[in-house]
């Protein structure tokens, strides 16, 4: 990754569920809060729900909560 490219900016455009347009920043705000599973970052943003029924988005919602659980994030 470049150096240059504030993370945050790229969280904001970084789409993680693509059906539904929902992006980094807005699933890591829901981990934050508490949605430590997919199915709860699904009920409180609607990702997983849109044509492809999660299968493009739940690993990488997966993959931000372990993030999160291990400390990956800054």
């Amino acid at each position: 990754m470049d150096n240059n490219i504030n993370p945050l900016i790229l969280d904001k455009l970084t789409k993680v569920c693509l059906c539904k347009s929902i992006t980094r920043a807005t699933i890591k705000d829901k981990i934050r809060n508490g949605a430590l599973t997919v199915e709860k970052v699904a009920q409180s943003t609607g990702a997983t729900t849109g044509s492809c029924h999660g299968c493009r988005c739940s690993q990488k919602i997966s993959d931000l909560i372990d993030g999160y659980v291990n400390n990956e994030w800054s």
